[in-house]
């Protein structure tokens, strides 16, 4: 899911039909032209109005209590498929990453009762009915026949344990990188994670100052 487009339907209302996207105002006036499911698709509570700068939206965005719903829905998401879990040692399954699917579906129909438009691409998300043809979102989606796992610079073989790959120690904690088959070998991790570079830049300017006082 693209939390993203939920964060923007939040600020700006449903998404414009394809013959309307993207045309100014006096164009789609010129052309006669309506949002007619933007007009059936309306948020409970009402809306008010917040132009889409990039067109994509019909700028109808919900009242704050909606908003609030569905930007509190998106960070519970977030939060339950975060990469963080690796280092709380909890397991991502296929039934947390589906739970986190139908709070958003929830909220959304709370937000909008009468649904979405059938162009909007969060119902495409949530029926499964999206075409991503020539989006960056299709670069992110591999097709299981043509999936590869990595680990330490090697492909993990099918067929094979995982005990041929990691050793015999259960307790071992490794990052498993997956790729298209084709692609080459993914990039390596970072020697040192994010945590561990900004304690190592404040060890580093301590000493620093330290030398500059001892100077001094």
């Amino acid at each position: 899911m693209n939390f993203l487009e939920i964060e923007d339907l939040a600020k700006h209302g449903t998404m414009l039909p394809p013959n309307i996207m993207g045309l100014t105002d006096e164009q789609v006036e010129e052309l006669k032209l309506r949002d007619e499911w933007g007009e059936k698709c309306v948020p409970m509570g009402g809306w008010t109005f917040n132009k889409d700068a990039i067109g994509r939206r019909n700028g109808r965005q919900p009242n704050e209590k909606m908003q609030e719903i569905l930007k509190n829905t998106v960070e519970d998401a977030r939060a339950m498929i975060s990469k963080k879990l690796v280092q709380q040692d909890k397991l991502l399954t296929q039934k947390i990453v589906q739970d986190a699917l139908d709070i958003l579906r929830g909220a959304v129909t709370i937000v909008y009762p009468m649904g979405l438009p059938p162009h909007d691409v969060i119902r495409q998300e949530f029926e499964n009915t999206e075409d991503l043809t020539g989006t960056q979102a299709s670069l992110e989606v591999i097709d299981i026949s043509l999936a590869q796992l990595w680990f330490s610079g090697k492909e993990m073989i099918q067929g094979k344990k995982l005990k041929n790959f990691l050793g015999s120690n259960e307790k071992t904690k490794v990052i498993v990188k997956l790729q298209k088959r084709g692609a080459g070998m993914p990039g390596r991790e970072p020697l040192m994670s994010e945590e561990e570079r900004k304690l190592l830049m404040l060890h580093a300017y301590k000493r620093q100052e330290q030398i500059k006082e001892f100077l001094d």
